[in-house]
């Protein structure tokens, strides 16, 4: 006896409630004061408490596990992951709300057909509650087959066209309409644009309003090169804007990552950033604040993004809401002007 571990009734003395009511908390029923849920959670932290997670998945039917899902459908989805910050971001972004409801995420990769499929099994099995996915390619097909297989789901970006899924966003054409007004208002007046990849869920909505917004500026030429959202894609852009265009005087890429790329080449050919040739990102992430200059760039909040969308997925796991599409959330963009306008 003298081994045994802080039980349910140890809580609940030292929180001064019921076992009752520790154990909805433990178990992740709503209907308990958020106070309250908070002096159970600081007594089961106090007494060391540890829940049994196999008698607790018994009453909630539930694994105390999601899935975290980073998909896409191209050949470089290695590349991308692993060198850009945009992930790392997520992580940072879904980790808190999941360890305050103690659950533990499982970080899941579906990069082909056979990987989605193995994905959708896994989770109609119970090998996770409900997935939080990151779509690279506009056209992924994991999201439908979630949805279809009636899996708890929620998407970092809007699903395709007809898909009820709930979701986070960013404004994404207000964002790209805040860099061109700022080139404009800056005075620059031969922009050029290094946008994302055809495939990228974000790329049209960027090109479109940067271009629009510019086009009743009067500015109805403006060259266009396609990066990977990489630093060595943006080099490449950088240098075929140049080569065909030798006169732009202004930058602004997709993310910030291309946008560091792009005024790595400009120094190295002796052109001054932003004297010459100014350039905007897109992110506001460590990129844009290691790069040389520090950019101007278009902040995306992705920490309070995936922490949105954690708190939709917990929430469709609670019971609710009945349209989980309807209560999805689209973020403002904010520019952040340094040294590189």
């Amino acid at each position: 006896m003298g081994n045994r571990g802080p039980t349910l009734e140890d809580v609940a003395r030292e929180a001064g409630v019921s076992r009752a009511t520790v154990s909805r908390v433990v178990n992740g029923v709503r209907n308990v004061a958020p106070d309250i849920q908070r002096t159970v959670r600081d007594a089961i932290a106090r007494t060391g408490y540890t829940p049994n997670q196999a008698a607790r998945s018994l009453v909630t039917r539930r694994t105390g596990t999601v899935a975290l899902v980073l998909s896409a459908t191209g050949s470089a989805f290695a590349a991308r992951v692993f060198s850009d910050p945009f992930f790392g971001r997520v992580v940072d972004g879904v980790l808190p709300v999941l360890r305050e409801r103690a659950i533990q995420p499982v970080l899941l990769v579906a990069e082909s057909e056979q990987a989605r499929t193995q994905l959708v099994d896994y989770l109609q099995r119970g090998g996770a509650d409900g997935a939080l996915v990151v779509p690279l390619d506009d056209e992924d097909p994991l999201p439908s087959m979630l949805v279809a297989a009636g899996l708890p789901t929620v998407l970092f970006g809007r699903p395709g066209d007809g898909e009820r899924c709930a979701f986070v966003d960013l404004d994404n054409a207000a964002g790209a309409r805040l860099a061109a007004e700022h080139l404009w208002a800056t005075g620059r007046r031969r922009p050029a644009t290094i946008a994302a990849p055809v495939t990228a869920p974000t790329a049209g909505e960027r090109l479109a309003a940067f271009l629009e917004t510019l086009a009743t500026h009067g500015v109805t030429s403006v060259p266009v090169e396609r990066g990977t959202f990489t630093v060595d894609s943006g080099r490449v852009a950088m240098a075929r804007l140049l080569q065909d265009h030798p006169d732009i005087d202004a930058v602004f890429a997709a993310n910030d990552l291309m946008a560091r790329g792009a005024c790595q080449y400009l120094r190295e050919q002796g052109i001054a950033v932003p004297a010459a040739v100014a350039v905007v990102g897109f992110d506001d992430s460590v990129a844009a604040r290691k790069a040389r200059p520090r950019l101007t760039t278009v902040r995306q909040p992705v920490e309070r993004m995936a922490a949105a969308m954690a708190e939709l997925l917990i929430e469709q796991l609670d019971g609710g809401p009945a349209d989980p599409h309807r209560a999805s959330k689209v973020f403002e963009p904010l520019l952040v002007v340094r040294d590189s306008t």
